[in-house]
């Protein structure tokens, strides 16, 4: 392929990775993403040809055009999702219509400058409307193929640059004065580049402050639930199960309970048709300490505490989620609040938001629950509470079902069985009217989580049992390749919390039926398996660059260090055995033990040494013998230098020796002309093979290197006369 046309293939590359970034986050419609397409598809069928329009009619659209988007952005013409999508998405399409209008001129260095910075602009642009995995793919292409649009650029303006300036008075030939270089070239430089740019940036991204937002706004938009403010109607948790949007991603550090619910907050003020806590303004603020934790509530045990690091999507919920009973939270939080519930809330920043949590998990065993009959204090009537209007079957329900138990764990075992066995689940929002419970309990007979868990909790309350209503999260799905539950808000479940006064503890109870439960991913086969794989690169991308935070780079360092320490540590502990063996064995050859034990000390030393000097020896030896093979010039000349043994290297290495032997070409001299009148055939067959190689576009093989380097020698050692003479 002819230079010029390479050329244009990787600049017009680069100005689609712009544009492909701004693709991928959704910005355009199918019309005007196929409306560029068809311009750019255009653009590249007119290049060269007299059809494409020249710099003044280019330049008077481009000034045409700003006033244009001016007007579309005070009059607000487009429709957006949101205020802060507005003028991202209007400069989007603003630059891809200067970009279009340049594609169809005529094109200079200035031009393609122009279409370098507008896609440059694109990527910046992409970054703040999406922080998608997709982006990150997206900017590694473009940097990559961007480098090496560079490379091309600079190598195209300085040959023409030479050409131009050239004093030669005699015009080279169409055939020397042509430039090509091999695409393998271009890619090459472009990736050596890259892997530089890598080295020093990387390095300076995990020192570098920064929050976890992303661009324009924030980060993406929140994510609507309901279910999770201080009053929620009863069937907004359904609403939520409807969606399949990923609310967070959760990994657990150490040993997983049995039991994975994440839980959000708790209610206990029902009146029939809402939920909601009775005490709302009553949050209990809590500040960092000296360990940087922020310690919401008090262990009752030291061993076989629970780790969690949660990846939280933003929500329109403040909610901290995490296993029950949570313990301390570490994260970048200036100060949390608990709620009388346990429910714990941070002030909401609509970003994502990164940070662990120990947990408690530890439930009394069954005999201690089945034993305790402590009465309940005064504090707990709101537990008890019952709406005015009660139907009152519902109380005559629970005494049927609870008959014969003599004991609150018992009762509220009772209720939970029946539920999950004697009614059905779905997500249609069947029961309603001005008594959904009892419509639900005696006439549909079927529901998803929330008239299950309020149904449990309102007979329990007519039995004299504490009980509250929680809305949080179910498992979700566990990726193995990421080490991570996915959770996603058809995850979204309401369970009941039932108190025991003797160990001062809320127990859970989950009287959704199994079908309700656990709801698995509806993919399988290879469909499950890629988008496991996806899933697991989007976390590392939220992980590692989105929510990376001053938090993660504490806890990045203290690796490291610990690291850094244990690395010692193995070294002295090393250095410290291999002195305290030569000491002893220095003793057993002084004779301490015996002369048995001397002698043998001696032989084995002897041996050690021995063995030791043979070793550096055979070391010494292999190397050298690496170092002189000539697979490691053929490795240079083929690859870490030039291509092809280096078209210009050899050629120029034997113009040197030649030189130096007072034999100059002259501008006049075509490469053959030259060898011949030199009349040397090592001459002539480097020539050739020179001319084969630069303008044959033909590869060297490995003998052909071989035999180059026999003729440079032969060169630099022979006595050598004109042929003319």
């Amino acid at each position: 392929m002819a230079f010029e046309r390479q050329f244009q293939v990787i600049s017009y590359l680069a100005v689609f990775c712009g544009f492909f970034a701004l693709w991928i986050s959704a910005t355009f419609g199918i019309f005007e993403i196929g409306l560029f397409l068809g311009v750019t598809l255009l653009a590249w069928n007119l290049e060269n040809t007299r059809w494409q329009i020249n710099e003044r009619l280019g330049t008077a659209l481009v000034v045409f055009a700003l006033p244009i988007y001016f007007l579309l952005f005070r009059f607000r013409i487009f429709e957006f999702s949101s205020t802060e999508t507005m003028l991202p998405g209007l400069l989007a399409r603003l630059i891809l219509t200067l970009t279009a209008i340049k594609l169809l001129q005529r094109k200079s260095d200035r031009d393609w400058m122009f279409l370098y910075l507008m896609s440059f602009f694109e990527l910046l642009l992409a970054a703040g409307l999406s922080i998608s995995v997709g982006y990150v793919i997206a900017f590694a292409t473009f940097i990559f193929v961007m480098l090496c649009t560079i490379v091309v650029f600079q190598i195209r303006k300085t040959a023409r640059t030479t050409r131009e300036n050239s004093t030669a008075k005699v015009r080279p030939s169409a055939e020397e004065s042509a430039v090509e270089l091999p695409a393998r070239r271009i890619l090459a430089s472009g990736a050596a580049l890259l892997i530089l740019i890598a080295a020093l940036a990387v390095p300076t991204f995990f020192l570098l402050p920064r929050v976890s937002g992303a661009g324009f706004g924030g980060s993406s938009e929140s994510i609507a639930t309901a279910g999770f403010s201080d009053s929620v109607r009863l069937g907004g948790i359904g609403r939520i199960q409807q969606n399949d949007a990923v609310v967070m991603r959760v990994r657990i550090e150490n040993a997983a309970p049995n039991d994975i619910r994440w839980r959000g907050v708790a209610l206990d003020t029902f009146d029939g048709q809402y939920w909601s806590r009775s005490k709302p303004a009553l949050r209990e603020p809590k500040l960092k300490n000296d360990r940087d934790l922020i310690q919401v509530d008090t262990a009752k045990r030291q061993e076989g505490l629970t780790l969690q690091t949660v990846y939280l999507e933003p929500l329109d919920a403040p909610v901290i989620f995490g296993l029950y009973r949570m313990i301390g939270i570490q994260g970048n939080f200036a100060l949390l609040y608990r709620d009388f519930n346990g429910g714990i809330t941070f002030q909401r920043t609509g970003e994502r938001v990164s940070y662990k949590v120990i947990s408690d998990t530890a439930t009394p065993d069954e005999e201690r629950l089945r034993g305790d009959r402590a009465p309940y204090t005064a504090d707990l009537t709101n537990y008890l509470q019952l709406p005015k209007n009660l139907d009152l079957r519902i109380a005559d329900l629970a005494a049927k079902v609870t008959k014969g138990t003599s004991n609150r764990y018992d009762a509220a075992a009772r209720i939970e069985r029946y539920l999950q066995t004697e009614f059905g689940y779905t997500l249609e929002l069947k029961a309603g009217g001005s008594d959904p419970l009892a419509d639900f309990l005696f006439n549909v007979r079927e529901g998803h989580c929330e008239y299950f868990a309020t149904a449990m909790a309102i007979m329990l309350r007519t039995q004299g049992i504490a009980a509250r209503v929680v809305n949080g999260f179910q498992r979700g799905d566990y990726n193995d390749t990421a080490d991570v539950y996915v959770v996603r808000q058809r995850n979204a479940h309401s369970w009941v919390e039932v108190y025991f006064p003797a160990t001062d503890s809320w127990v859970t109870f989950d009287p959704t039926p199994a079908a309700g439960q656990n709801l698995g991913s509806p993919f399988s086969g290879i469909t499950e398996r890629v988008r496991k794989y996806v899933e697991a690169l989007e976390t590392f991308w939220i992980q590692y660059f989105v929510a990376f935070d001053n938090q993660e780079q504490r806890s990045l360092f203290v690796s490291v260090r610990n690291g850094v320490s244990q690395y010692e540590t193995g070294l002295s502990s090393s250095w410290a055995a291999l002195q305290n063996g030569i000491v002893e064995w220095w003793k057993r050859v002084r004779g301490d033990e015996g002369m048995a034990s001397s002698a043998k000390s001696i032989g084995s030393g002897a041996l050690a040494a021995a063995t030791i000097i043979v070793l550096f020896l055979a070391f010494v030896w292999l190397y050298r013998k690496v170092v002189k093979l000539k697979v490691w010039t053929l490795l240079w000349n083929r690859i870490l230098a030039r291509p092809n043994a280096s078209v210009v290297e050899f050629y120029e290495r034997m113009q040197q020796i030649l030189a130096g032997k007072g034999f100059i070409r002259m501008p006049h001299q075509t490469p053959l002309e030259f060898a011949y009148d030199i009349g040397m055939p090592e001459v002539v067959n480097l020539t050739e093979r020179y001319n084969a190689v630069r303008f044959g576009e033909n590869d060297l093989t490995g003998t052909e290197a071989e035999q180059i380097e026999d003729w440079l020698k032969e060169i630099s050692t022979t006595e050598t006369r004109r042929h003319s003479e």
